[in-house]
């Protein structure tokens, strides 16, 4: 239960803070973050919660991190349901508090503002089809699973790991913003996709299925290539 606790608390951060950042304070007036800053934003939400419940539950925040690491060997399959069901739910409270807050702004639009949600084809940031998409969630997700399995490795350089997966988090924000909006996280993208419905719920399949796919072979790519673990 301390696990599950855990991650339902780290997962809500990185949506409250990541989602928040884009929602909130990208484009406000004069002193908008910007896309650098929401990148930031969710590469820090990690180190954060890295460092606070990495000890605890491992620090997933992520169904797609969750099925990866079972994938390659790291994590138990028993405990793959109840960690993607915790993320979720922690994932869906932040996007709660988050409209409270948005909606708390006089005129505030949840669907005209898109609400961070993630899509593709007219719902891309950058008008991106289907296939790009889908083939960037993939890529990205499955470069952040082999980052996060390197950087936890036994042989690795011990005490930087979260350094790390927030930094690959940071520039795969830098790199996708523009193409589905970043998701390479289910519970994320669903977190907010609630409160948008319609739209954002119909393509939230992709989601879920790239980002899962993507893992699974960041997993088997890294068992590839660096052989026994230490």
């Amino acid at each position: 239960m301390n696990k599950l606790l855990a991650e339902t608390f780290g997962t809500f951060w990185l949506v409250l803070g990541g989602c928040g950042s884009a929602v909130l304070a990208a484009g406000f007036p004069d002193v908008g973050i910007g896309l650098l800053g929401v990148s930031l934003a969710f590469g820090l939400t990690v180190v954060t919660m890295a460092y606070a419940i990495g000890h605890i539950s491992g620090c997933h925040l992520n169904p797609a991190i969750t099925v990866g690491l079972w994938v390659g060997g790291r994590f138990a399959a028993k405990d793959v349901l109840p960690y993607i069901i915790a993320q979720v739910i922690g994932g869906i409270i932040a996007g709660g508090i988050l409209y409270v807050i948005a909606t708390g702004q006089a005129g505030f639009d949840v669907p005209a503002s898109g609400f961070a949600a993630n899509g593709y084809g007219e719902h891309s940031p950058g008008q991106y089809s289907l296939v790009a998409a889908l083939v960037c969630e993939i890529v990205m997700t499955m470069m952040f699973l082999l980052v996060i399995m390197g950087s936890t490795d036994s042989r690795a350089p011990q005490g930087f790991a979260p350094l790390a997966i927030g930094l690959c988090l940071t520039l795969i924000h830098l790199i996708s913003i523009p193409v589905t909006n970043t998701s390479v996280n289910p519970a994320r993208s669903t977190g907010v996709a609630v409160f948008v419905g319609d739209w954002a719920v119909s393509q939230l399949w992709l989601f879920w299925v790239a980002p899962i796919i993507g893992a699974a072979l960041g997993a088997l790519a890294y068992k590839m290539i660096a052989g026994e673990e230490g």
